[in-house]
């Protein structure tokens, strides 16, 4: 919908100041911008119009302007939290929902959080009471970064519009990179930037006299309920149906992506509108574009496409980067950037299918306690003692590390759908390693939540809090807003949630399909090949273009560059590209998670901050 950001606390120029930031941030809203300024607070806004479109402007105030709110998402269930405001005897001025949350501000002060059904990140001033009071939705859809520099608290959809701050010391986290290298994304709150950090979902933030006050307001758990199939499935449709038909509000055209999943498959089915839209890339291996097109045709949609060529994904590596804010080493953003992309030539709102596998097993990872089951049967010790012959033979075979992680309990071998570098490895790779942290240390709290549920249910819930926040809606914020398209996630809705945390684990994941009773909710909609596909993620050939003499020297000429330098030993990772070009290992995440830090670095630490958007 739009991007804020703004700083408490007087200052010269200020209104220069916040126009500075917003202008690093236009591509959020490039429809029209507005700015609020006193000696207490300076707030700036950037508009993508997409509801109440003639008097949505912000920033907006309540009616006697001493509340005023920046506010990035879109309140689903605005229209009934508006009658009953009116009831009350507020006085609205707009057909916007953003007004909504200023009078319901008003009426509930910092309870008003769960009557939202959206996706929101906002902050209000209230300036009778001097205080700030920010907020970011249930499941962390949209951004909500702060920092306090100079005694000012700078807070924003997006980090780089704090670069305009004159104040902002920019100063690379290290703590952050060496966590990166392990999770392949930022897992900590604090981000990239020193002194930057992100307010996590389901959290509101107050700040009132110089000190900042952090509480949660929203606790997703799963508890798994018996019932019958039949049962579960309904309701998965029922509230699966709902939820597709309730992301659709909106006062301009909306869209979907659509690739070969499920997820998008059964969005695309159900949303009742005219365009798709999926991107391939040019090797046949890796185009979704022939089934997207088939599907389309079959419900009878549209479907717009565009093949990404090797040199536009290599192109646009620094762009995407720029646009992340905080390196990301997930291959599939160039493929959410250029789908975005197409989008926004034809529509302004996209529903897109991420949360599905976090919300319903979706992932084939989730299969592994089923897998391991049969070796639990062998004590510990002799499981352990067999990992570590495996893991001294110096070749690799079939079944060898599932051997290895066999030997492991659930908390040393999950982390979430990726781990690239163990703690000795980056200890190996990085020239000042700092020890911080341990992986376990991150995921513990996690774990120690779900401690006595299934293996399944707890691999959902570290994925639920980490890696689909730091990755999947980092990715799907991020590439759209850069194209000034809104996605909208169906999936990831607090009425969905309230039906799959209550889904039974062997109807989550079984032996027959990872994400069962969804895809049995699908298929009155979608062929059954589609509702009955193997989950495959976006596919990316990095793999193959790093094997290819022009692609790996791009990469070995960053990993021997003089940002490499100041944090790798530069002889060790060059060796991990070149086994993997010599076909020794298949290094090609490792080797990808390292090149996306160093093409990031470049974009916002490099000779000249790059100018990408």
């Amino acid at each position: 919908m739009c991007g804020f950001c703004g700083f408490t606390g007087d200052i010269a120029d200020r209104e220069n100041i916040i126009i500075g930031m917003m202008n690093k941030i236009i591509h959020r809203g490039p429809d029209s911008a507005g700015t609020h300024s006193d000696e207490d607070v300076t707030m700036g806004f950037r508009r993508l119009s997409i509801i109440g479109l003639e008097d949505g402007s912000q920033p907006m105030y309540n009616e006697d302007g001493s509340i005023v709110i920046c506010f990035n998402g879109e309140i689903y269930n605005y229209q009934p939290i508006k009658e009953m405001l009116i009831e009350k005897g507020h006085v609205f001025k707009s057909h916007a929902d953003t007004e909504v949350l200023i009078h319901l501000y008003e009426e509930k002060g910092e309870e008003m959080l769960n009557d939202l059904r959206g996706m929101f990140a906002f902050a209000i001033y209230d300036m009778k009471n001097k205080k700030l009071f920010a907020a970011r939705d249930f499941f962390g859809i949209k951004p909500f970064y702060y920092g306090v520099f100079n005694n000012h608290m700078l807070f924003g959809s997006e980090i780089k519009s704090f670069l305009a701050f004159p104040d902002f010391k920019k100063e690379v986290n290290t703590v952050a990179l060496e966590n990166y290298l392990t999770f392949q994304y930022s897992v900590l709150d604090e981000t990239f930037f020193k002194g930057v950090y992100k307010l996590k979902p389901g959290h509101y933030l107050v700040y009132k006299d110089g000190k900042i006050d952090i509480k949660r307001y929203f606790q997703p758990k799963f508890e798994p309920e018996k019932a019958g199939l039949q049962d579960t499935i309904k309701k998965i449709e029922d509230v699966m149906l709902d939820s597709v038909k309730t992301h659709k509000i909106s006062d301009v055209e909306v869209g979907s992506f659509l690739s070969s999943g499920v997820d998008s498959s059964f969005v695309a089915a159900t949303f009742k509108g005219d365009k798709t839209f999926t991107v391939g890339f040019d090797y046949e291996k890796y185009n979704e574009i022939g089934y997207a097109e088939k599907l389309s045709e079959k419900v009878g949609i549209d479907n717009y496409s565009k093949i990404i060529s090797t040199d536009e994904y290599w192109d646009s590596l620094g762009k995407i980067q720029y646009h992340m804010d905080e390196p990301l080493a997930d291959p599939s953003a160039v493929a959410l950037y250029f789908v975005s992309k197409l989008a926004s030539k034809h529509v302004k709102v996209a529903l897109s299918g991420e949360g599905a596998d976090e919300f319903f097993g979706g992932y084939n990872i989730y299969r592994e306690p089923m897998d391991l089951q049969i070796t639990r049967l062998i004590p510990k010790p002799l499981r352990k003692g067999i990992a570590a012959i495996m893991k001294a033979l110096p070749f690799r075979f079939k079944g060898k590390n599932y051997l290895i992680r066999a030997s492991m309990d659930l908390e040393d071998r999950f982390i979430g759908n990726a781990k690239m570098f163990s703690e000795k490895e980056r200890e190996r790779i990085l020239k000042n390693p700092t020890g911080k942290y341990n992986h376990k240390e991150i995921t513990k709290p996690y774990y120690d939540f779900t401690k006595g549920q299934d293996d399944v249910t707890r691999m959902q819930f570290i994925d639920l809090n980490l890696w689909m926040v730091g990755d999947i809606l980092l990715k799907a914020d991020k590439m759209s807003m850069a194209n000034s398209l809104e996605v909208r996630v169906p999936f990831l809705d607090k009425e969905v949630f309230e039906v799959a945390r209550h889904v039974q684990p062997d109807y989550r994941v079984n032996r027959e399909a990872t994400k069962y009773a969804f895809r049995m909710a699908a298929k009155d909609y979608l062929p059954e090949e589609v509702a009955s596909k193997k989950k495959l993620g976006f596919p990316v050939p990095t793999r193959v273009w790093l094997k290819d003499e022009k692609y790996y020297n791009i990469v070995k000429t960053a990993f021997q560059s003089e940002a490499a330098q100041k944090y790798f030993n530069t002889d060790k990772i060059v060796k991990y590209l070149d086994d993997h070009k010599n076909g020794k290992a298949d290094n090609s995440r490792k080797v990808w998670t390292i090149y996306m830090f160093l093409v990031w670095y470049n974009q916002f630490f490099g000779n000249e901050e790059k100018e990408a958007c």
